[in-house]
């Protein structure tokens, strides 16, 4: 497969800032005036984390968590009602959805058919077979198991068309976890810059939006997790600004079995968790729904391809963390700093 000539067709959209991976250790203290505020939630299987340093109040805060749920309510796959629970519930008939699915769903299968189903939104039933979920089971699925959800993973089955969703295949599935959290960081980022604030962080476990800078002009310094080490052990920092930071890794969610390890990043092609050479990869981009992409993408690619597809943008920064460790950045100006 020619990725060089296949990427080429990413529209000039994917622009970007700086990166960032997985874990995500905070950034270093901020002496603004005024103190921050924080509010906490869980939404999408996660702990997300909203900090106000200038121009916030407690309202703002509680309307990004309403802001969550409402998404959660639409784009979520377990939760009952929601859009894309409906959609895997029709029985292959057409479901009339928000604009918002409509508009997630059409990014999810611009990189469904750029990548030829490296990342593929209808990947549903292989997910939930290997159930990666807070209520995870350490069992690896069986072959023919694994074989019979494949036959129901095909981008190609999912059709849009005005405002409604068909799944061709009553036993496909949707799931938008390689790209959810990046739509939701970016609705927040918007809904706080239209009501004047000027520096915050917004935290979606892996999904990291900054919006400005520090209250005293510096940077946010963020770490990055240091791939199966103790929660809060950076890798290196990154520091960054008015820009989006988003990471996948093998070590988020996994369970060992006989010696191997098996992770929650799948390969729609085999079925199987990815088998890249890499535990993490971190991408800095103005958007964040396309860096969540891109760093489901990178992973799944490995190292070289992953690098060779960025060679096109060069707007887009990326950290690759190996199995062995190495550390490999792209489009920077100079390396991050290692810790």
């Amino acid at each position: 497969m020619n990725w060089k000539k296949l990427w080429s067709f990413i529209p000039v959209r994917l622009t970007a800032g700086i990166l960032c991976c997985a874990l995500l250790s905070g950034c270093a203290g901020l002496h603004g005036k005024k103190k921050e505020l924080r509010a906490t939630g869980f939404y999408f299987d996660t702990v997300i984390t909203v900090t106000l340093y200038e121009n916030g109040s407690q309202q703002l805060l509680d309307e990004c968590m309403e802001l969550a749920g409402y998404y959660e309510q639409l784009l979520s796959a377990t939760v009952e009602g929601s859009d894309v629970w409906r959609i895997n519930h029709s029985g292959g008939q057409p479901v009339t959805v928000d604009q918002d699915t409509l508009t997630v769903l059409e990014t999810a299968l611009f990189y469904a058919e750029l990548s030829e189903g490296a990342v593929d939104p209808t990947i549903g039933s292989l997910s939930s077979l290997w159930n990666f979920g807070s209520q995870q089971k350490e069992i690896v699925p069986s072959p023919a198991s694994i074989e019979e959800a494949l036959s129901h993973v095909d981008y190609r089955l999912l059709s849009l068309e005005g405002g409604q969703v068909t799944l061709k295949d009553p036993q496909a599935r949707i799931d938008l976890g390689f790209i959810a959290k990046g739509f939701i960081g970016d609705q927040m980022r918007e809904f706080l810059l239209s009501k004047g604030v000027s520096s915050a962080l917004i935290n979606l476990g892996g999904n990291v939006v900054a919006i400005g800078c520090r209250p005293d002009g510096s940077p946010f310094r963020i770490g990055i997790q240091k791939p199966f080490a103790a929660a809060g052990t950076p890798a290196l920092t990154l520091d960054l600004s008015q820009t989006s930071v988003v990471s996948s890794g093998n070590y988020e969610r996994y369970f060992i079995k006989d010696g191997q390890l098996y992770h929650h990043i799948l390969s729609p092609h085999t079925g199987y968790p990815a088998q890249s050479g890499l535990s993490q990869v971190t991408i800095l981009s103005a958007s964040s729904v396309d860096g969540d992409a891109l760093s489901t993408l990178c992973f799944i690619l490995g190292c070289e391809k992953a690098a060779q597809l960025l060679e096109n943008y060069p707007d887009i920064q990326a950290v690759f963390i190996t199995e062995d460790g190495d550390i490999r950045s792209v489009h920077f100006d100079q390396e991050p700093s290692l810790r």
